[in-house]
């Protein structure tokens, strides 16, 4: 299965972005209101100037406490970003998330985002993946 599936199947409005200025407070207030575990920074919507997840400001948090809210998500963002395009197969992007000890992954077509996606649709596409070729085994012997 590839990236494209992911995306298509997925019931989001695209990809929740901030401001590299934009506070780290603000950023927690939109994963949480969001139910999400990371956004993308970016100036213009389209090009990646960073990621900020959760596990991020948990860290900052735990460094500097509650006075670390007020600084900007420029401060935590990573920016060293691996990501994927439409054609990636759903178990090539597992094995760089499993390489690269991260959760989510942006997924650029040249070089603009289009979408993002996490571990967990990467691991839910896998299973339905390994479902369907289970039942097409299953039906080769069954002679269905």
């Amino acid at each position: 299965m590839q990236v494209l599936q992911i995306l298509k199947s997925k019931k989001d409005d695209g990809v929740v972005t901030v401001m590299p200025e934009d506070s780290i407070a603000e950023v927690a207030r939109l994963l949480s209101a969001r139910k999400i575990g990371a956004v993308v920074v970016s100036r213009d919507g389209k090009h990646i100037d960073g990621i900020v997840s959760e596990r991020d400001l948990i860290r900052e948090i735990g460094r500097h406490g509650g006075t670390c809210l007020s600084h900007p998500v420029s401060t935590v963002m990573s920016t060293k970003i691996t990501s994927c395009c439409r054609t990636t197969t759903t178990t090539e992007v597992l094995e760089m998330m499993s390489a690269g000890g991260f959760r989510h992954m942006p997924v650029l077509s040249g070089d603009e985002m289009i979408g993002l996606i996490s571990i967990r649709d990467v691991a839910a596409a896998r299973v339905d993946e390994l479902h369907m070729e289970k039942e097409a085994l299953t039906g080769m012997i069954m002679g269905n």
